[in-house]
C-alpha cells in the first residue's frame, strides 16, 4: 500500500478559482482499481462496507469510501483515509483482480455554481444534474488526459487524473474557471 502520510503531493501549492468555482486539491487517499465478474460481487462488497454498483455511471458511498463504477466489471474504489483497500478485498474470499493505485493518481475538487463550466471547458460530456445527476461518474476525457469524473453534490465534483496529468488538468481546470467567472 502507498503510504500516504510521506509521499509528495503533485498539486501541492495548486490553488484556482473564480466568483463562481472554487477549484481544491483532493486531501490524499487511498484508491484501487478492482476487476471482477458478477459472482464475485457480493462477497467483495461485503469486505469493503459498501454496495459496488452494477450499473453504468453509478457510484456508492458509505463514509469516506466511495466505489465507482467505470464498466461492467470495473470499478475505482476512493477511500479518503489511509485505509488498506487491497487487504480488505483479499479477505473477502472471491476471484478478482486488484491493483493498488493510491502512488498513480490525484484528484482536485470542483465546487460551486460555475462547477459544470468549468469542467466543460475540456470535457464534452453533458453535466446537467437530468444526465449527469449526483453520485453519476464516468470514465471520459479531459482536454488531452484521461479523467474519473464523480459528482459528489448538485454544484460538486471530483476530477480524478494520473499525477503525471495533475499539472495539465490542475491548469485546464484554471483556465475553465477564470473563463466560468465571467
Amino acid at each position: 500500500m502507498a503510504d500516504l502520510a510521506t509521499r509528495t503531493l503533485p498539486l501541492g501549492g495548486f490553488h484556482g478559482g473564480s466568483a463562481t468555482v472554487r477549484l481544491t486539491p483532493a486531501a490524499p487517499a487511498s484508491r484501487l482499481s478492482l476487476r471482477a465478474k458478477p459472482d464475485a460481487v457480493a462477497a467483495l462488497s461485503a469486505a469493503l462496507g459498501l454496495s459496488l454498483p452494477t450499473r453504468p455511471k453509478a457510484s456508492a458511498t458509505s463514509g469516506t469510501r466511495h466505489a465507482l463504477w467505470l464498466g461492467p466489471d470495473e470499478w475505482l474504489v476512493i477511500d479518503e483515509t489511509n485505509t488498506d483497500l487491497l487487504g480488505l478485498v483479499g479477505s473477502a474470499g472471491a476471484l478478482h483482480s486488484a491493483t493498488d493505485i493510491s502512488h498513480r493518481n490525484t484528484a482536485v475538487l470542483v465546487d460551486g455554481p460555475g462547477a459544470s463550466a468549468t469542467i466543460n471547458a475540456g470535457c464534452p460530456q453533458d453535466l446537467s444534474l437530468k444526465t449527469f445527476p449526483v453520485g453519476a461518474c464516468s470514465r471520459t476525457v479531459f482536454g488531452k488526459a484521461e479523467i474519473v469524473l464523480y459528482r459528489t453534490g448538485e454544484t460538486a465534483f471530483r476530477v480524478e487524473c494520473w499525477r503525471s496529468f495533475a499539472p495539465y488538468v490542475s491548469g485546464l481546470l484554471a483556465a475553465g474557471a477564470q473563463d466560468a467567472g465571467h
